[in-house]
């Protein structure tokens, strides 16, 4: 039986300006309820740390909200069954109809593990929206799969708002260096950023199922276990490694305590910053460095954007890949021939940034794409001892950032009624090729209305170049849809 659906608050807010000021100084933001459950109460505002008086009680509160998600966040996921037992349930909704896997009334999360799925759907059906889903789930991903991302990763996003109907793009800032070899950590600020202006549950809430997962283990599963059989455990031991130095397995339980503990901390941190320094200043102290010259830079800023007869596409701005998707998009389009092969041949030698994907999606049609990396399996390979981080070799050069060119379909802002795809894709060197591919792919299929509501998504496309995954989400007929290639790459929930 499914749960019963709270409500999902969308804050309308346009692109956060510095000169603005604070969160304290800003006007009352308004808000729109969807799906209200007047069964319960429900604060607007509930989650700004700004609202209650004075340091020791924003941490009293803190703190205690942290032990009451704790204990339910452990029951969640440690007595609530396979996270996977559930997934694309056709089930019937009592006096509903059936949906195909993947077709939900509410929303979806679909991400490269089982776990950070079940986390995000947890969120949403706990009254969250979008935001606090996909930062849930990235968290959890930091967490389980440390050989593709983590808190020591770049990442780039994209937010669609169904409520504003404004596209936002979420940038890490320059990638920097914190020692050679070693790239400056921008999880932390990154997301805390994010959720700071377009999130609705607290952020100390968000945090608890991924440190819960460190700090009490979480089941090794197929795609790190063979990260780590392909790459080996130097500098991985004690995390990723049984007694004897053999790197874990398939089913085995790892424990990352000192990740736990950094994850806390970042709970209590009210601004980016704050949330960053979390862990910035216990790795200048493994470093024995002086600190860098200067810290994470962040930014919300308006998504690259580019009209079609379609609709409006929205992808991230330079130096990501955005602008050169955008370019051979724009060209496909117009020369109204069949869409390019996305492998080519002299594409397929170079090496490919690691990197992990995650796309959550509403009823309503807000979508929130993260895109995230290390640049190599398991980064630089140099474990923190304080903290459990890996770091990333993603160091300042042009290419840092070419990885990452989320993408998503919507109309116009006069068009309320138009549907929104979203596309999003990792681990190949052809990424804007490859989403061309997709795009056009599903253009070229009428989306008919002789064809039942419940069976319209995204056209999944037939193949990714390599070992690539891509992950597409749609908002068609107030249901959502949520789909990967290859099917086996990903897991998707939602309610």
């Amino acid at each position: 039986m499914e749960p019963p659906a709270g409500p999902v608050l969308y804050q309308k807010l346009l692109l956060w300006d510095p000169s603005l000021g604070s969160e304290d100084d800003e006007e009352e933001e308004t808000s729109e309820l969807v799906a209200p459950d007047t069964r319960r109460p429900h604060d607007s505002l509930g989650n700004k740390f700004g609202g209650l008086p004075g340091v020791w009680a924003r941490l009293g509160a803190a703190l205690l909200l942290l032990a009451v998600a704790f204990s339910l966040a452990a029951r969640q996921l440690y007595t609530g069954g396979d996270p996977a037992a559930s997934l694309g349930s056709a089930a019937a909704r009592p006096g509903g109809h059936p949906h195909h896997p993947g077709v939900y009334h509410h929303g979806a999360i679909v991400s490269p593990a089982a776990t950070c799925s079940h986390l995000g759907r947890e969120l949403l059906a706990a009254g969250g929206n979008v935001v606090d889903a996909g930062v849930g789930g990235a968290l959890c991903l930091a967490v389980v799969h440390p050989h593709a991302t983590g808190l020591g990763a770049m990442f780039w996003g994209l937010l669609y708002n169904s409520t504003s109907r404004s596209s936002t793009a979420l940038t890490s800032g320059p990638a920097q260096t914190l020692g050679p070899g070693l790239g400056l950590p921008t999880a932390l600020s990154t997301l805390r950023l994010l959720h700071m202006h377009f999130g609705h549950l607290p952020w100390p809430r968000l945090l608890v199922g991924p440190a819960t997962l460190a700090r009490e283990g979480f089941l090794v599963d197929t795609a790190l276990a063979a990260a780590l059989a392909a790459r080996g455990t130097k500098g991985l031991c004690p995390l990723l490694c049984h007694a004897d130095g053999t790197p874990l397995g398939p089913g085995a339980r790892a424990t990352n305590p000192k990740l736990a503990a950094v994850l806390l901390r970042a709970a209590l941190a009210p601004t980016p910053d704050l949330a960053g320094d979390a862990l910035l200043s216990l790795l200048v102290r493994d470093l024995g460095l002086q600190g860098p010259s200067s810290g994470p830079t962040p930014a919300l800023e308006a998504a690259l954007q580019l009209a079609v007869p379609q609709g409006i596409l929205s992808t991230t701005p330079s130096p990501s890949a955005g602008p050169e998707l955008l370019t051979v998009l724009g060209a496909a389009l117009r020369s109204g021939g069949p869409s390019p092969d996305p492998c080519p041949a002299p594409l397929q030698a170079p090496v490919t940034p690691v990197g992990s994907v995650l796309a959550t999606i509403d009823s309503s049609g807000s979508v929130l794409l993260l895109a995230s990396s290390l640049n190599s399996s398991f980064g630089s390979g140099h474990l923190s001892p304080s903290t459990g981080v890996l770091l990333s070799n993603l160091v300042a050069k042009p290419t840092a950032s070419a990885w990452a060119c989320p993408l998503i379909l919507h109309g116009s802002a006069d068009d309320t009624e138009a549907d929104v795809l979203g596309l999003v894709a990792s681990g190949t060197p052809a990424v804007a090729r490859v989403m061309t591919h997709a795009l056009l792919s599903h253009l070229a299929v009428p989306q008919t209305q002789a064809q039942p509501q419940h069976q319209q998504g995204p056209t999944p496309s037939t193949s990714v170049c390599g070992q690539g995954i891509l992950l597409q989400v749609a908002a068609q007929a107030e249901h959502a849809h949520v789909s990967s290639v290859p099917s086996s790459c990903c897991t998707f929930q939602g309610f």
